[in-house]
């Protein structure tokens, strides 16, 4: 459970949450599509439940920190790394982060299916604040990480997924971030692949950027991260050392 006594962010603070929550607002019955929405709006003929998918959360992650996220789905995890991310507003509590953040919440996020690879890292990039200076100077590590030889020329819809998500992955991470927050991003692409983006949040450990990470794989969990949570229902309910974690919540997936 959340420990609700006040705590402040200290000099090491990355990330700091007090008493944070999330609602929404669904319909209590389902509607198919939005015209039908719209009438049922103006008639006043729609209900809406409460839904928490975050329940008076407090964290504090610090700087260097490579911060484990687990959880089944619908625990709040997502929602969790949106609040962080600023891309989401929470409906109580506050959010304070030290550094800039690089959210890769999903990848490929800004890419064009008819411009090129190459066209594209400089659309992405671009997005991603980047000036033409600062990509022409990544540009070949850029492509060399993604690896997707003569498709750079060639327009993204010809592309594989595994592809896209190769591309979108050497984009973001070819600068290294304050805070990089990944959600589930590590699940693409093949085995050598993924080998290839720990590797990468591995250095960026080393070099003391602060890492969150969400994944169902409890095995890339324990091979980067030093501490992790376990969200469950919108509430923490385990937070230590990521062994500990992993230990109890394997447990917990067997049990169930």
């Amino acid at each position: 459970m959340s420990d609700n006594s006040l705590f402040e962010p200290s000099i090491n603070t990355a990330i700091y949450l007090k008493s944070i929550s999330v609602k929404y607002q669904i319909p209590t019955e389902p509607i198919k599509n939005f015209k039908e929405y719209v009438i049922r709006y103006i008639q006043g003929r729609i209900e809406h439940k409460e839904i928490l998918a975050l329940k008076n959360l407090d964290l504090e992650i610090v700087q260097g920190e490579v911060f484990g996220i687990l959880g089944r789905n619908g625990a709040g995890k997502s929602t969790l790394l949106k609040v962080i991310s600023k891309v989401l507003i929470p409906s109580n509590g506050r959010v304070w982060v030290r550094g800039e953040i690089s959210p890769l919440l999903q990848l490929g996020a800004g890419f064009h299916i008819e411009l090129t690879g190459r066209e594209n890292i400089y659309l992405n990039a671009t997005l991603l604040g980047h000036s033409r200076d600062e990509i022409d100077e990544k540009f070949e590590a850029i492509t060399e990480f993604a690896d997707i030889g003569m498709f750079l020329e060639a327009p993204l819809r010809t592309y594989s997924s595994g592809m896209i998500s190769r591309l979108g992955f050497a984009v973001a991470t070819a600068w290294q971030p304050d805070i990089l927050i990944l959600d589930e991003v590590l699940s693409v692409g093949d085995v050598a692949f993924q080998e290839k983006c720990i590797n990468r949040m591995k250095d960026f450990r080393e070099s003391g950027s602060t890492v969150l990470m969400v994944s169902h794989s409890i095995d890339q969990i324990r091979s980067i991260c030093k501490r992790t949570l376990w969200l469950d229902k919108g509430e923490i309910k385990m937070l230590s050392l990521t062994d500990e974690v992993c230990q109890t919540y394997q447990k917990a997936l067997s049990v169930n």
